[in-house]
């Protein structure tokens, strides 16, 4: 299953006859296979990878780290939970490090995200602290290649 599991990280489009050849197994044996992930809950979803530089919508996304009073039941669970379900965070992460949690929140422009952060984010009791850092440029997301390279058509001038 772990191989199977590479290659839907890699390209989930990948038709289940695909798979079964890669693989060397049948397609009703990868069928049953994703369908387990799938109910287990292994697999959650399905997304494409984006260049939003590309698209016609503008998007800002912002690294946020953020310090919090874990609480004492549920420790940093419940502030995670909470902070997750903000439709603008796209992932929330416990981590290890000076900060507790990490997240990346999208918003429409810089403003969006700010005011994300400083309104809605940073009030909730527990929070103490939050470092914002905006997203200038994508080189690779989820193990894809993002960015074409640029190239300098403009020559090298000496004096």
């Amino acid at each position: 299953m772990n191989e199977l599991l590479k290659l839907l990280k890699t390209n989930a489009r990948l038709t289940n006859a695909e798979l079964a050849v890669l693989l060397g197994q049948d397609e009703k044996t990868v069928e049953k296979q994703i369908a387990e992930l799938e109910k287990s809950g292994v697999i959650r979803g399905y997304s494409a990878i984006v260049d939003d530089a590309l698209t016609e919508e503008e998007t800002v996304t912002a690294f946020v780290e953020v310090k919090v009073t874990p609480r004492a039941q549920s420790g940093f669970d419940e502030i995670a939970e909470m902070i997750s379900s903000y439709p603008e965070v796209e992932s929330c992460f416990l981590m290890s490090g000076a900060y507790d949690l990490g997240i990346t929140v999208s918003g429409t422009d810089l403003r969006d995200v700010s005011q994300f952060v400083a309104q809605r984010l940073a009030p909730i009791d527990g929070v103490l602290s939050t470092a914002t850092y905006f997203v200038l440029k994508r080189y690779k997301a989820n193990g894809i290649l993002i960015s074409d390279k640029e190239t300098d058509d403009r020559g090298f001038v000496s004096p």
